[in-house]
């Protein structure tokens, strides 16, 4: 069998299971199982391949088609054009999450705290765009802090980034430019209504407060005054529905200015706070 035949027989069984763009996932699964680069790809399509990879490429399909995220099986996922290390104790890093790095990186900031930092991918990206700055990253999960290190490790800002484990901010000293967070915005009901990578593969508590999907900015709204600079800013990640609700939290909590931000789709996607009262 050519790479092209697999590539076209895995495609058709993706599709029959329900995954969203199987072309792509085969074409990287492939990759992925004969150890090259995604663009060589179609420059092994003519070749016959090995039986090793294609048996590990028979896997590695089975499992994206019982809906493993793609990440989950290579392991590692891009985000802001940089690699992070990937496992199913964090969220797989989501292309609308760059807009909160947009935003952070619109002004400048020497300290950051990031809130429930999962993966790292936000603070070790804004660490990584700004040489200078250092940072904060909590989380509750202990696995999830063993992530974030290493790929502090991997993009090389392991000396300016320190991850702690704790409940928001619990532990947390100090003062900090910026502060951000991509806290668990999905109501319980909602759980039921996600794709099965998020319901069947992700961390449950990453994604849910298991209540109205609203808790996180009450607790972040209420506290992060404490710890911010004069100047600094609170930026959170929201549900596309939840910008008003969001705004009257802060509002709520004595906010000064509170901003509604949309991702690239024009859908509400970061809230952006400053001068707490």
């Amino acid at each position: 069998m050519t790479a092209a035949q697999a590539m076209a027989s895995a495609t058709a069984r993706l599709r029959a299971a329900g995954v969203p763009d199987p072309a792509r996932d085969a074409r990287l699964l492939l990759a992925h199982a004969a150890q090259v680069d995604a663009a060589r790809v179609t420059l092994i399509a003519p070749e016959d391949i090995a039986p090793e990879i294609a048996e590990r490429y028979d896997n590695l399909i089975a499992l994206r088609a019982v809906r493993v995220p793609v990440s989950h099986l290579i392991g590692e996922r891009e985000f802001y054009g940089r690699r992070f290390k990937i496992s199913g104790d964090v969220l797989d890093p989501r292309p609308e999450t760059e807009t909160l790095i947009e935003a952070a990186l619109a002004e400048d900031f020497a300290r950051v705290l990031d809130l429930g930092t999962g993966s790292g991918c936000i603070l070790v990206t804004l660490l990584a765009e700004r040489q200078d700055a250092k940072g904060l990253g909590i989380d509750l999960s202990e696995a999830a802090c063993l992530q974030a290190s290493a790929n502090a490790v991997l993009n090389d800002v392991a000396d300016r980034a320190q991850i702690i484990t704790g409940d928001w901010f619990e532990g947390v000293e100090g003062r900090f430019d910026l502060i951000v967070a991509n806290p668990p915005y999905l109501a319980a009901f909602e759980m039921d209504e996600v794709s099965p990578e998020l319901r069947d593969h992700e961390p449950r508590m990453a994604l849910t407060d298991e209540g109205d999907g609203l808790s996180a900015y009450r607790i972040i709204a209420a506290e992060a005054g404490s710890y911010l600079t004069p100047r600094g800013r609170v930026l959170c990640e929201i549900g596309h529905e939840q910008g008003p609700d969001v705004r009257r939290i802060f509002e709520r909590e004595g906010w000064g200015s509170v901003r509604i931000l949309p991702d690239l789709d024009r859908r509400d996607r970061v809230v952006v706070a400053q001068n707490p009262a």
